[in-house]
């Protein structure tokens, strides 16, 4: 007989083991190893039955046992020194509080899911994941930052695979007081709330949620409560369910109820407001607009408070395609902005923010990054090679400016070292190099020993083969409720054999089964007697890709073969449980996606932070970082007739790979078992990347490159009551109105014999009609570099030229050219080109193209 409602009830402990419900209550114990020991100790079956969920644990652990404990001195005494050490951890300085200079008081981090632990599934992949490392970065460096995003009560959801090989999803719901969260209430107790007026005299509640990750709090916006009528309950539902409507219901409300549950607590906590807000992905977008329509009604014009927020804003982009970006239809947003949700905001104004106005845009829709750009005066991609696919994708936006200077620069993504380096890898690191911070350690010492290194990564894969079987037996169960699981499961995979991991989303550009493009070679490799390969493959396809879920059952059914059924395994339900044992037990972590469409990749980031090495596309972080030691490059086919010739190029060449290349270097063993050579990549990949793919590493990048400057622009723009901005908005609105007369009109040069050579001097006089503006209002520069195919200028550099003083005077008496000079030394042999530009140039200005202004020679 099913229940009509379930609920959970938390345990009430002993007074003497009041320090496990503190620690329960920071996710700290989602990557604080010595925390998660103590709570597996309490009741190890539990621990197991609960998958590593303290407040699940203390919930399901017998009264008898906690008063066992609470009656074991040494036990009260563990508890309560990891509480001081928690404590201590949450209140004693840490690097961001010994920066020097001026810096964010606070820091708003909005993304539409966050990937904490296996315990609070609230993600769906990469975006997720990185969003949760992002926020536990930032505590362990002691970054001020507060998160924000939704509380799902399906999450993403649950996978099951069919006995044809076809995806199965099923929602869940999650209880949250179940869960490490609370309810943000106000000081007289009852719970605060957030409200977003909508067509037809509705309103939209949320409820705030918040967790305590170490020292950040997370925020998250819970629609099913009373308040809400019944269709508006189900707004956060699921995590990227619904159609067009529901999506941008749920991004009103993160962007737009995100800003507004940040005031509630502001107000509560008498904290500063954030001085600068990080958009991860358009989804959150609308945040800007609150904050728009608040400076408004503080008597700021629409112009004048954009300045304001576009100064404190920093959006990163994390797709490298068109598809991948939300767009909705411009009458939905017009319907949805003509209300009384945002007062002062004319519909218009918002319509022009994420307006396509430009060479191959649709006017008819509203796109999400596109305003995020012009809410943003700094944004990123999250590797080099995104960073380019970036400028190139939204180089329409800064119009007669080369893909190099669009203003898109690129912050490489990191991966938590703490949660995701297996603990037997930190325990080593501690015994014999004296730390447990993987990244810090000298791996390249022989305090370890290639015996030693090589016996944990043999623990770790068997720690894996382990839980594949298991996982597999689960999934029988769960389908065959009555049936006995086959016995071959407890043979499936060899803990000795070279295991190769594939595990992310499934949508079709990364290729889940170009390993199967030849499946007569790929078993010939699999089972060569000597030197045999293992795969190890999870992964979600959105429940709305017919295609992905075709690639999945494809996977599916090729591993069902009885001929290489205990040598390849799908495990369902890939999630954050699964992935922390999943990166350490691989050997060799594939990737191979269609370049250049991965965005960054992190999942080949966890292996290495183990010791596994890379074998991948050169895509995403690996294009920057792949340096013929740490793994290998699988060519790509850019030049190939189709997909289908692409396909069939790069295949051949990733099974070359695995056959010639990575079995014989795992199984070239010396006398004593040892695969000296492999073990030499597996140093050289612990020493130099785990630093570099660090989440700390990023963290420390996003405060010095983007936080701080941030900050610092809108300080400059909110400070006496605004002048700046209200000054920056007159100013753009003027350049605006005038760049129509300024031009280029004629360019002189000298300075060069008949056969120019380095160290010459090039002499520049460039005559220059500015319309009406001001000799200070731009920068007249020389643009040179090396010419290449049709006097395109690479690797351009800028030198500005110089004008005599002129004085001030009224635009009718200025004269109709100004004369600007310069020089620029030939430094390097080669072909050579210049051209002169002109630029709008402002104090206030994070880039010259900002406005997208700009006048060339002809």
């Amino acid at each position: 007989m099913k229940a009509i409602r379930r609920f959970t009830v938390r345990s009430v402990l002993p007074e003497s083991l009041s320090a496990l419900g503190e620690l329960a209550a920071n996710l700290r114990w989602a990557w604080h190893e010595p925390t998660r020991q103590i709570f597996a100790h309490i009741s190890p079956d539990d621990w197991q039955a609960t998958l590593g969920d303290p407040v699940a644990l203390l919930g399901a652990v017998r009264p008898e046992r906690l008063e066992q404990l609470a009656a074991d001195p040494g036990f009260v005494a563990w508890a309560n020194s990891l509480r001081d050490d928690l404590n201590a951890y949450l209140s004693e300085p840490r690097w961001y509080q010994g920066l020097e200079g001026a810096r964010p008081r606070s820091i708003g981090y909005f993304s539409p899911e966050f990937g904490i632990a296996a315990a609070l599934p609230q993600y769906s992949g990469g975006l997720g994941i990185l969003a949760g490392d992002h926020l536990k970065a930032a505590s362990d460096l002691g970054v001020p930052i507060i998160g924000v995003g939704l509380f799902y009560r399906s999450g993403y959801f649950t996978q099951a695979i069919s006995r044809e090989g076809w995806q199965e999803e099923s929602y869940p719901v999650l209880d949250p007081d179940g869960l490490p969260l609370s309810v943000l209430r106000l000081a007289d107790g009852t719970p605060a709330q957030v409200v977003l007026a909508l067509p037809g005299d509705r309103a939209l509640y949320a409820r705030i949620w918040q967790a305590q990750v170490g020292r950040v709090r997370l925020l998250m916006l819970d629609t099913d409560i009373p308040d809400n009528d019944d269709d508006l309950r189900s707004v956060t539902d699921r995590l990227y369910g619904g159609g067009g409507e529901h999506r941008l219901l749920q991004e009103l409300l993160l962007g737009i109820g995100g800003v507004r549950a940040l005031e509630v607590v502001s107000e509560l906590t008498d904290q500063p407001m954030p001085e600068v807000y990080h958009t991860n992905e358009g989804h959150a977008g609308f945040l800007g607009l609150e904050r728009i329509s608040n400076l408004i009604g503080g008597g700021l014009s629409f112009d004048e408070a954009l300045q304001v927020v576009r100064a404190g804003t920093v959006f990163t982009t994390h797709t490298p395609v068109p598809a991948g970006i939300d767009r909705f239809d411009r009458s939905l947003i017009e319907r949805y902005f003509s209300t009384d949700m945002l007062p002062g905001l004319e519909v218009d104004s918002v319509l022009s923010l994420g307006a396509e106005d430009y060479d191959g845009g649709s006017p008819e829709v509203f796109n999400m990054a596109v305003m995020g750009l012009r809410l943003g005066q700094r944004a990123n991609g999250v590797s080099v090679l995104h960073g380019e696919v970036s400028r190139g994708m939204f180089n329409g936006l800064w119009p007669g400016f080369d893909r190099a200077e669009v203003p898109i620069t690129s912050v490489t993504n990191g991966v938590h070292a703490p949660t995701w380096t297996d603990p037997l890898l930190q325990e080593l690191s501690r015994a014999k190099l004296g730390t447990g911070d993987t990244t810090a350690a000298d791996w390249a010492s022989e305090a370890v020993t290639d015996a030693e290194l090589w016996a944990v990564r043999g623990d770790m894969r068997r720690q894996l083969v382990h839980d594949a079987r298991r996982r597999v037996t689960e999934a029988w169960r769960e389908q065959n409720p009555d049936s006995i699981p086959p016995t071959w499961f407890q043979t499936l995979l060899d803990p000795n054999v070279l295991t190769i991991g594939f595990a992310r989303r499934v949508p079709t550009y990364k290729r889940l089964t170009l390993m199967l493009h030849d499946p007569v070679r790929l078993k010939s490799i699999m089972l060569n007697p000597d030197r045999p390969i293992q795969f190890v493959i999870a992964g979600k396809s959105h429940p709305a890709d017919e295609e992905g879920k075709r690639l999945i059952q494809k996977l599916v059914q090729f591993a069902s073969d009885p001929e290489v059924r205990q040598h390849i395994v799908f495990l369902p339900n890939y999630d954050i449980g699964m992935a922390q044992l999943l990166y350490p037990g691989t050997d060799v972590w594939l990737n191979n996606p269609l370049r250049p469409l991965e965005a960054c990749g992190t999942s080949g980031m966890k292996a290495a932070l183990n010791g596994g090495l890379n074998l991948s596309i050169l895509d995403g972080w690996w294009n920057e970082y792949y340096d013929g030691e740490n793994g290998w490059a699988i060519p790509t086919a850019d030049s190939a007739g189709d997909a289908e010739e692409r396909d069939t190029l790069e295949s051949e060449a990733l099974y070359d790979l695995m056959e010639n290349q990575v079995a014989p270097r795992f199984y070239d063993r010396d006398a004593d078992g040892i695969p000296v050579r492999w073990m030499q990549s597996i140093r050289h990949t612990l020493a130099t990347l785990s630093p570099e793919l660090s989440a700390e590493r990023m963290v420390r990048e996003y405060v010095q490159r983007l936080y701080i400057p941030a900050a610092s622009a809108e300080r400059v723009m909110t400070a006496d009551d605004h002048e700046a901005a209200r000054e920056l908005a007159a100013w753009k609105e003027r350049v605006r109105s005038l760049w129509g007369g300024v031009a280029v009109v004629h360019v002189e040069s000298g300075g060069l014999d008949d056969t120019p050579q380095v160290g010459d001097v090039l002499h520049v006089r460039a005559h220059i009609q500015l319309g009406g503006l001001s000799p200070h209002d731009v920068a007249v520069e020389v643009l040179y570099g090396h010419a290449v195919h049709g006097d395109d200028i690479a690797d351009a550099a800028a030198v500005e030229l110089s004008t005599p003083h002129v004085p001030e005077t009224t635009a009718s008496e200025q004269p109709a050219e100004l004369v600007y000079s310069g020089t620029v030394e030939l430094a390097r042999a080669g072909s050579f080109g210049y051209t002169v530009r002109v630029v709008p140039k402002h104090p206030n200005l994070a880039s010259p193209a900002e406005l997208g202004l700009i006048a060339v020679a002809r």
